[in-house]
């Protein structure tokens, strides 16, 4: 039920997790099946993907006073399609979105920043995946050596201008959804 302000009330439980069992575990995610009861009494299911929380980081620079933003494309299985996006990952080892951010962008682009600051939290997925993914903002990153994952070896990417990322997104081009969300964060955030 929402409040005054339109925000939804997060006090109240529409839904009551009965039972929790975990039916699926690898390195990078966890599925669980919850037996559930509604607030009308009724039962059912519920299938959770659970990870950890996640960065999307915006690399940002100007360059002969023209504002450029990195973005990488590698191959998705899941869709099999390549696709543009902003670097994104996940960490098991950390719950902070500063830490996860750092990491994600030395990992996909090898480049190093000392002005991070968190935009946004996002639900990346929230009817089917309990994670969060922070968008973080990186300034002027300076260059530094790439250390991709064994599956991220056929990533790579480039600098793009706010009207190539803007161009990509009304083409169908960028199509990420943290990606979209991220890129909206930073508009309406005014930075």
């Amino acid at each position: 039920m929402p409040t005054d302000h339109g925000a939804p009330d997060d006090t109240a439980v529409d839904i009551a997790t009965v039972a929790s069992r975990e039916v699926y575990r690898n390195a990078w995610m966890s599925v669980r099946e919850d037996r559930i009861r509604r607030r009308d009494g009724s039962p059912g299911i519920y299938g959770v993907v659970d990870r950890p929380l996640g960065a999307v980081v915006i690399a940002r620079r100007t360059r002969a006073g023209v504002e450029q933003f990195f973005l990488v494309e590698q191959f998705r299985y899941t869709v099999s399609a390549r696709r543009w996006e902003f670097p994104a990952g996940t960490s098991p080892d950390s719950d902070d979105a500063l830490t996860v951010a750092r990491r994600e962008l030395l990992e996909e682009t090898g480049m190093v920043s000392d002005e991070l600051r968190v935009l946004s939290v996002i639900d990346v997925a929230p009817g089917f995946t309990s994670q969060r993914s922070a968008v973080v903002l990186a300034d002027d990153p300076r260059a530094g050596v790439a250390r991709p994952e064994h599956e991220e070896q056929d990533l790579h990417g480039r600098w793009w201008t706010r009207d190539e990322v803007e161009h990509a997104i009304r083409a169908g081009t960028v199509v990420d959804a943290q990606s979209l969300a991220a890129w909206a964060c930073l508009v309406v955030s005014g930075r």
